[in-house]
């Protein structure tokens, strides 16, 4: 087949990534076309070789997938992501939706679920593990109340959306930054603009908001 979907997959962990290596070349539709064992290695690879879709673990030595995943949406560049991740966490969750992740899966159950994900995700549609499906059910629901309760927040641009989710990290302006490829500046003036809209005021109240609000922001 010459329109074969390019597959990447990065984990730290040899026997799992070799399992799921199998899994992928099994199906005709995908070819293989890299693996990395960390973070650092997978987004040079990623940069380089641009896969139609890159499986990332969430947690990797030396870059984490998240950061893996910020970087190639900050690039722009071609490649849908595929978190893997031993939990049910919300907040990683939360991070690879805001990302623009494609699929989430769970480690315990990707064997069932990967080529279906990959088919899914080379569709151009969102895969999301059954298994943590609540976590979607949870996060539109909370987000609902939030907006009802703070209907200004629909005022906030997607660049202010992201900032406000990492102060919740309670992340310093140099560090939010650095996660988003931008001076200090910027962020202090994205800062300001959302203390405007949401009409707050007063020293750190907007990081006691986002403290307040973390698991629906």
């Amino acid at each position: 087949m010459d329109n074969k979907t390019r597959v990447f997959i990065a984990d730290d962990h040899p026997i799992f990534r070799e399992g799921l290596a199998k899994s992928i070349e099994r199906d005709s539709a995908f070819e293989l076309i890299g693996q990395a064992a960390d973070g650092a290695e997978a987004l040079r690879s990623i940069r380089e070789f641009h896969p139609d879709i890159a499986i990332l673990d969430v947690e990797m030595p030396k870059i984490s997938g998240i950061d893996v995943a910020r970087a190639v949406h900050k690039d722009a560049l071609p490649t849908e992501i595929i978190f893997l991740t031993m939990y049910k966490d919300p907040a990683y969750f939360n991070a690879a939706l805001d990302l623009g992740v494609r699929g989430y899966l769970l480690k315990d159950v990707v064997s069932g679920e990967l080529v279906s994900c990959l088919k899914t995700v080379s569709e151009g549609e969102y895969y999301i593990s059954p298994a943590i499906s609540q976590l979607l059910v949870e996060r539109k629901n909370r987000l609902e109340a939030l907006l009802m309760n703070v209907p200004a927040l629909n005022r906030l641009t997607p660049a202010e959306k992201k900032l406000l989710r990492l102060l919740a990290d309670n992340l310093t302006s140099k560090e939010i930054g650095e996660k988003l490829f931008v001076s200090v500046r910027t962020v202090e003036n994205h800062r300001l603009h959302i203390c405007q809209k949401l009409e707050i005021k007063g020293h750190n109240k907007l990081l006691q908001f986002a403290l307040e609000n973390k698991s629906s922001l």
